[in-house]
């Protein structure tokens, strides 16, 4: 199954996307900040992370760099409501994925497929 490590400092939207991807048959593991995720980024277990970039503590541009360092194979895909980090987020990963707020769940979902389309394809058969 693949594994989703969701840092978001919003509760309502952190459960509300928990809830989401898990109907789409997705493991959440979520925490409330970018520090809070360290230690599960050093696990190694995960597929994708998919984090909010302005949160306190740590943003979720540190975390996504320091998860390509310690975590390599672990997907990015960053969630942002503000357009001028945005730009930062795509110059720091440009590899990372981005969805700009407000998005509905089906186009998070669908972009979460898509990044794992061939995993699952090859699992089905």
């Amino acid at each position: 199954m693949t594994q989703i490590l969701l840092a978001e400092d919003d509760d309502v939207m952190r459960e509300y996307l928990t809830r989401a991807l898990s109907r789409a048959g997705y493991v959440v593991t979520a925490v409330d900040r970018g520090t809070a995720a360290l230690p599960h980024i050093e696990s190694g277990i995960f597929d994708l992370l998919l984090t909010d970039i302005v949160m306190p503590e740590m943003d979720g541009i540190e975390l996504a760099q320091h998860s390509a360092k310690v975590a390599p194979h672990t997907q990015v895909m960053f969630i942002t409501g503000f357009a001028a980090v945005s730009l930062r987020a795509e110059e720091s990963m440009p590899q990372a994925k981005l969805l700009s707020k407000p998005f509905h769940l089906k186009d998070l979902i669908r972009e979460v497929d898509m990044l794992f389309s061939t995993k699952h394809r090859s699992t089905l058969q």
